[in-house]
């Protein structure tokens, strides 16, 4: 059987920041079999307790225009379980926006056989973090689909009320990087329970914490009707390296997942 990529993992802060680690995610891209990109951004600014749609038909990038799928919106609207993002809403959230000039660069050879399903996660609980991700799972199973999971990974410092240390790793980016590399190894196992446990532990700000757990439930669901499929980190990388208590760093790590 072929093995295609069906998901990336990549963060959305400024691109001089993670631009490079986000790369090692989009060089993944195959855009000769990809139809339709899933983009699955957490909620900074409005609370939300289900996910939310796009009220809008194209983004617009400084390469060229994304049509979003009006067709795949009308299957999820059907549902019940969205919302619509207001247009305010929409161009103040940043973590579908900064994915999608990597979408149109990555996708440029083929830039009028493609649509993007842009999709903002709300703090949902695990029972719907399961929902979603059984209703994602039968996208996820076609090869023409490809998710991006927008996510960075641990906010550290006194603006982000975290400063979780283990003395034992040495200096403070060091065990922010083996907090990291902990919740890393936990996705890399594609078990949301294991996963939703780290976070209750650890209460490590991974602010995509949402969207993995429904990308993990997805998986999950796929893996009972018997698809084999691995998650692999490519790159990680820190903002800045914390050495005492008033610094602050944001970490960043890229993956992909193959269905095999």
């Amino acid at each position: 059987m072929i093995k295609f990529k069906n998901i990336l993992f990549c963060s959305h802060a400024g691109y001089t920041y993670c631009g490079s680690c986000a790369a090692h995610a989009y060089k993944q891209v195959d855009p000769s079999i990809t139809r339709r990109i899933f983009i699955l951004g957490p909620s900074h600014h409005v609370p939300l307790s289900r996910c939310a749609l796009s009220s809008v038909d194209i983004y617009r990038t400084p390469l060229y225009d994304l049509r979003i799928d009006q067709k795949i919106y009308g299957e999820l609207w059907k549902t019940g379980m969205f919302e619509r993002m207001s247009l305010q809403t929409d161009e103040d959230e940043h973590s579908i926006e900064m994915h999608l000039p990597y979408t149109a660069k990555a996708m440029e050879s083929h830039k009028d056989e493609f649509t993007i399903i842009p999709v903002l996660v709300g703090a949902l609980s695990e029972s719907k973090e399961q929902e979603f991700g059984k209703l994602f799972s039968k996208y996820l199973a076609d090869p023409s689909n490809l998710f991006v999971v927008s996510s960075d990974f641990c906010h550290w410092g006194q603006r982000f009320r975290y400063s979780y240390y283990d003395e034992s790793q040495g200096e403070i980016y060091r065990s922010i990087e083996h907090l990291d590399k902990m919740g890393m190894s936990i996705i890399e196992q594609l078990d949301p329970v294991s996963f939703s446990n780290y976070l209750k532990k650890y209460h490590n700000t991974i602010c995509g914490r949402h969207p993995i757990g429904v990308l993990l439930n997805a998986i999950t669901e796929l893996q009972k009707n018997g698809m084999n499929m691995s998650f692999s980190f490519l790159n990680y990388a820190q903002s800045s390296q914390c050495r005492n208590w008033q610094d602050s760093s944001v970490s960043y790590a890229a993956g992909a997942l193959t269905v095999h």
